[in-house]
């Protein structure tokens, strides 16, 4: 997963017409941590979207304008729009993520 480093590239990410999963996480948080056990074989399995991570405490105004309230969230973008959203509460466990990732509009 490539990292976002600028609200620029985060823009221009989240424009294309390409689908783009962007996961908003923290270093400190535990639910982040442990999805990163298990994300790398999900995206390997949902390849057709292109993967990035964003880090909520860097970029606290991309979390509010999509609002990112809860970590780790996973938002699908496409053509500057978002399409969906998988809240933290709902993100703990590659199951919840599956059926999250089997149910996107695109």
């Amino acid at each position: 997963m490539e990292a976002i480093k600028t609200n620029e590239q985060f823009e221009e990410i989240i424009a294309g017409s390409e689908p783009v999963i962007i996961k908003f996480y923290a270093g400190w948080c535990p639910d982040c941590t442990r999805m990163d056990m298990f994300i790398d074989e999900i995206i390997a399995d949902y390849s057709q979207y292109r993967w990035f991570e964003l880090n909520r405490d860097d970029f606290p105004e991309a979390a509010q304008k999509n609002d990112v309230m809860g970590i780790p969230s996973l938002l699908l973008f496409q053509d500057g729009e978002k399409l969906a959203h998988l809240h933290s509460a709902n993100a703990k466990s590659p199951e919840e993520v599956r059926d999250y990732l089997q149910n996107l509009p695109v």
